[in-house]
């Protein structure tokens, strides 16, 4: 059984899916209960739930982000710490891209999630089935934007729509801001963990450099590590990496 989950919004996602794929169950637990709370459980639960234990647990899969950095290492490090407890395959991949692959089909989708005040994650795709294709071809890929750009990349782009989590909060902005109500969508809100799981292989056996190297995609730092009243450290900037003998 694969175990898929996505923690990048305050909205847990959780998929249980066959070896092969096929999706078992999907859940989503959201607020106020609290990720770092409830994952463990929930995870014991979906497996519970269809006869299974963690023993039978073959595979991870898990949402790199971008978005919330305490929801991301809270996924991660839960992930990681069980795959490493099981020795099986961890992977992970965009929590953006797995937003597109619930959105229209060859539709210019601009996939967004909260940085912070007047800021978005933006991740420009096209959901070619059954993947998506990232948008623009020879562009920055996901990257963070003020609303005033996002805004006017929208109004650029007429026939584009917007997704994710950003919805909630900044479509009124946006549209403030001169963006048509066209051009977003209801939904999805939350990455599906299903999803996510469509978008990568899994390996076929454990490696720890695999784990140990697996890290969120932040995009940038978090507001601490950009406040200038706290300088990084001198040396070797931080990194995951396996322990020498």
């Amino acid at each position: 059984m694969l175990v898929s989950l996505d923690c990048s919004t305050l909205t847990l996602s959780l998929a249980l899916l066959r070896a092969d794929g096929v999706l078992v169950e999907e859940r989503k637990v959201g607020p106020p209960q609290r990720q770092s709370e409830i994952l463990p459980a929930e995870i014991e639960k979906i497996l519970t739930a269809h006869g299974h234990s963690l023993k039978d647990v073959t595979g991870f899969v898990v949402g790199l982000g971008p978005g919330s950095f305490t929801g991301l290492r809270i996924g991660l490090a839960t992930a990681k710490g069980l795959a490493y407890a099981l020795k099986v395959p961890i992977v992970g991949a965009s929590s953006l891209a797995a937003l597109s692959l619930e959105g229209p089909e060859n539709v210019e989708l601009f996939c967004c999630a909260v940085v912070k005040k007047g800021e978005l994650y933006v991740g420009r795709y096209k959901r070619v089935s059954p993947l998506p294709d990232p948008l623009p071809r020879g562009g920055e890929g996901e990257t963070s934007m003020t609303l005033a750009q996002v805004a006017e990349a929208l109004k650029a782009a007429p026939h584009a729509r917007m997704i994710g989590p950003a919805l909630t909060d900044w479509r009124a902005p946006l549209e403030a801001l001169g963006v048509p109500a066209q051009s977003f969508l209801d939904g999805p809100l939350v990455p599906s963990a299903a999803a996510l799981a469509k978008l990568v292989t899994i390996p076929p056996a454990y490696s720890a450099e695999a784990l140990f190297s697996l890290e969120p995609h932040y995009i940038r730092g978090s507001g601490a590590e950009e406040n200038p009243k706290f300088p990084p450290l001198p040396g070797a900037e931080p990194k995951a990496r396996l322990k020498e003998d």
